[in-house]
């Protein structure tokens, strides 16, 4: 029996259906007034900032375990996109789960089915966003592909992550989303992660 709690990035597996159906780590819930990271070190949850204006995450958010948006990944946003200079950011890759059910507390685990993903650049470093749904949510657990997503859905997280950083006065800060892509495109992404992952563990 294992006495110590399981690293939410190293300690725990994506799961054996993967990438179909996935693991994700919960770090951030609608209602939460601050942004939550994990500790990269410590796997602990930390206080990355507060929300001090107005972006309210409208889904949960948190990442999928043992992947790392690395070489492959900012390779693929490089070709085919033809960005010249990407990189990845070097985190966990992100993931969105949508729900009906009110959640409200961060750190927890559950299983999520992809259905697309948000192409994201951050200062010229790929972040993507998997879009997944809980599985066997009531109301959107049937959902497939991102095709099935309202677009109002995907406004709120379009605005989300164009803003979320976004202070009245910064100037510096740029991201902007290229694309959005649907279920067959986030299972590559996943995988892509995967590979980036154990490039990384094996240094």
């Amino acid at each position: 029996m294992n006495k110590y709690v399981a690293h939410p990035w190293h300690g725990i597996s994506l799961g054996g259906q993967q990438p179909d159906v996935v693991n994700a780590f919960i770090e951030v819930t609608p209602s939460d007034t601050v942004k939550y990271e994990l500790d990269k070190t410590t796997g602990l949850l930390k206080i990355d900032r507060p929300q001090l204006f107005s972006n309210v995450c409208p889904t949960l958010y948190g990442l999928l375990p043992q992947t790392y948006c690395g070489d492959r990944v900012a390779e693929q946003c490089r070709t085919k996109f033809n960005r010249e200079g990407v990189v990845g950011d070097g985190d966990p890759l992100d993931i969105c789960v949508l729900t009906e059910k009110l959640i409200t507390q961060g750190n927890i685990l559950l299983k999520a089915i992809p259905i697309g993903g948000i192409k994201l650049l951050d200062n010229n470093e790929a972040d993507d966003k998997i879009i997944a749904v809980l599985k066997g949510d009531a109301l959107y657990g049937e959902w497939k592909d991102i095709d099935e997503c309202p677009e109002k859905i995907l406004n709120r997280l379009r605005h989300y992550f164009l803003t979320y950083k976004q202070a009245p006065d910064s100037h510096n800060l740029k991201c902007e989303i290229i694309d959005i892509y649907g279920r067959e495109e986030a299972l590559d992404i996943i995988r892509m992660s995967i590979e980036d992952y154990q490039d990384l563990i094996s240094q």
